[in-house]
């Protein structure tokens, strides 16, 4: 067990993560600018893009790149020189490092070496896209973004499909009508809402069924990356999906797997009963006297 005390103990090295605007600079809050200015390191996901904040702001400190492709590379560099007693930062290019972006393997592996990791509050894409969405918010489940490949974002979707939490993911406006289709084919005609550009000049939401958005998709073309909330799956709906035997006696529960899957009598009472959570011996009697 380790025990983080972030301010007992302030002349060590830290490793601060640092959100930052997701379109209108004046989001960034003073503190995060204080700290981009005292640190002795940026590690930045683009520093051409961190560059022009930093600018905007008047601030000078050196910067690294730290993203997807060198995270790894850069890991020990970095916090060889917080052990050594050096205050860093980590920037993604907008929004909180490490969610959907660069900075979790950092913050882990500083973990790992018990090193101090202090993080700052401010700017996130998905939580104004829920809040904003007029969709519940007392129960949430960030996923980012889906695969790529249809098959795979398929199965993830199925996988999601159970959830009565409202389901936020990412997307980019290339995969946005796929994404889309997908959402109707595997869960369904459900309430979502699209939420893009937020805090910029252009922040718009699009509100409606997965059937109404997707039209509003096929006459716009989608620009910026989007934040997509879905409602959660309806309690009685999965329910249902759940129980869709309940409706028939034993003998037809097992004769439906005969008929409908070419099961054996034996295969097709293993899998009554598991659906059951019954003994498969109570099964096999009720399917063979109700038989006889």
């Amino acid at each position: 067990m380790k025990i983080q005390k972030s301010f007992h103990n302030e002349s060590g090295g830290v490793v601060y993560v640092v959100p930052t605007p997701i379109g209108n600079l004046e989001d960034i809050t003073f503190r995060a600018l204080k700290v981009l200015e005292s640190v002795s390191l940026i590690a930045a996901e683009d520093t051409r893009n961190t560059r022009k904040l930093l600018n905007h702001f008047e601030l000078d400190t050196p910067m690294v790149s730290y993203h997807e492709h060198n995270k790894l590379s850069r890991e020990d560099q970095l916090l060889s020189r917080v052990e050594q007693g050096e205050e860093i930062a980590v920037v993604s290019d907008a929004g909180m490092p490490a969610i959907s972006d660069p900075g979790m393997e950092l913050v882990q592996a500083a973990v790992e070496r018990d090193l101090r990791v202090v993080v700052l509050p401010g700017a996130n894409a998905a939580l104004c896209a829920l809040v904003g969405s007029g969709l519940p918010s007392d129960e949430f489940y960030f996923y980012g973004f889906l695969p790529r490949k249809k098959k795979d974002k398929e199965s993830e979707l199925q996988r999601l499909k159970s959830f009565q939490a409202t389901i936020l993911l990412y997307e980019s406006p290339y995969r946005l009508k796929d994404t889309l289709k997908a959402l109707k084919d595997v869960l369904g005609n459900r309430r979502i809402t699209l939420a893009r550009e937020l805090t910029k000049r252009f922040e718009e939401y699009v509100r409606g069924s997965v059937d109404e958005v997707l039209s509003w998709s096929e006459d716009h073309t989608p620009k910026g990356e989007f934040c997509l909330v879905v409602e959660g799956a309806d309690d009685t709906d999965s329910t249902e999906e759940e129980l869709w035997w309940g409706h028939l006696s034993v003998p037809a529960h097992v004769n439906y797997y005969m008929e409908e899957e070419g099961l054996t009598s034996k295969e097709a009472i293993k899998r009554a009963a598991k659906d059951r959570s019954m003994p498969k011996r109570e099964v096999y009697q009720a399917y063979h006297i109700d038989e006889v």
